[in-house]
């Protein structure tokens, strides 16, 4: 009851224009734009486990008004997504008031809103002949580079190019997409181009990526995307030490300092049996 009287409030006294949260339609909890105008439905808020990216409909209506004011229902993983939204200047700490929840505890990561990315059943096919999509990323590491090649390639093959992933991906906010380029990646009806379709993507996931799971909830062939982009996470990490989602004053560039960090590596010639 406090969490509804405090909504009313900020929205009554102009604190923010709008607060971003779920209520219950028809028995399901969706997405929901509360405003002072019809203040009454803050009533039927609910706090339930469904998951949407809040922080990305937050975006959108930043992008059409610098100074509109948000309030949103905030758990752990939205205020990562918050913060890589805050250093790449897509919102503004300073127009955003977040109201607190929380998931069911976890033991899966420090985080406590990580019950949902708990390793779920391998599907009998999946058993049969060895395929485990809740591997841990060590697991995954632990391959040979022809396993790894066949294992990633195995399971980019199943895509069937519905931009799910990128489509509900909290901090995918660029204008342009090179997923839309002709230059990159075959558009169209056409399945994608294997590997570079998820391959585009992974990169521009490093040190974005909040590990919050959408992804693979919104792909429908179940695709461990996870996995993915928590490998070139870690490779940001290994590189320069900067966690993902932890800090919202860190702009992403300033790790490198004001020198180079890296040497360049000669490119190493292709022999006839790898052309």
């Amino acid at each position: 009851m406090f969490m509804k009287e405090q909504i009313k409030s900020w929205l009554e006294q102009g604190t923010v224009d709008v607060f971003l949260g779920y209520r219950e339609v028809d028995h399901h909890p969706i997405p929901w734009c509360f405003t002072q105008e019809a203040i009454e439905e803050v009533d039927d808020l609910v706090v339930s486990p469904a998951r949407y990216s809040l922080e990305k409909i937050a975006t959108h209506m930043a992008a059409e008004d610098p100074d509109i004011r948000i309030g949103m229902l905030a758990r752990d993983c939205n205020n990562r997504a918050l913060n890589v939204l805050y250093v790449w200047n897509q919102l503004r700490p300073e127009q955003v008031v977040t109201v607190e929840a929380n998931c069911c505890p976890s033991p899966l990561k420090e985080h406590a809103d990580c019950s949902y990315l708990e390793p779920g059943t391998v599907g009998a096919y999946k058993k049969a002949v060895g395929i485990d999509n809740h591997l841990r990323l060590e697991a995954v590491e632990a391959y040979g580079p022809e396993e790894g090649r066949n294992r990633w390639m195995y399971e980019f093959q199943k895509c069937i190019k519905c931009y799910g992933c990128r489509n509900i991906c909290p901090v995918c906010f660029c204008r342009e997409c090179s997923l839309d380029h002709d230059d990159l990646v075959g558009t169209g009806p056409l399945l994608p181009d294997i590997p570079i379709f998820h391959l585009v993507r992974a990169v521009h996931m490093a040190g974005r990526c909040i590990d919050c799971g959408l992804c693979e909830d919104a792909c429908p062939m179940d695709i461990p995307l996870r996995l993915l982009y928590q490998k070139v996470n870690r490779i940001a990490m290994d590189l320069f030490d900067y966690r993902t989602g932890t800090s919202g004053d860190q702009p992403p560039f300033s790790i490198l300092g004001d020198r180079v960090t890296l040497e360049p590596k000669p490119i190493q010639p292709v022999t006839g049996a790898e052309a």
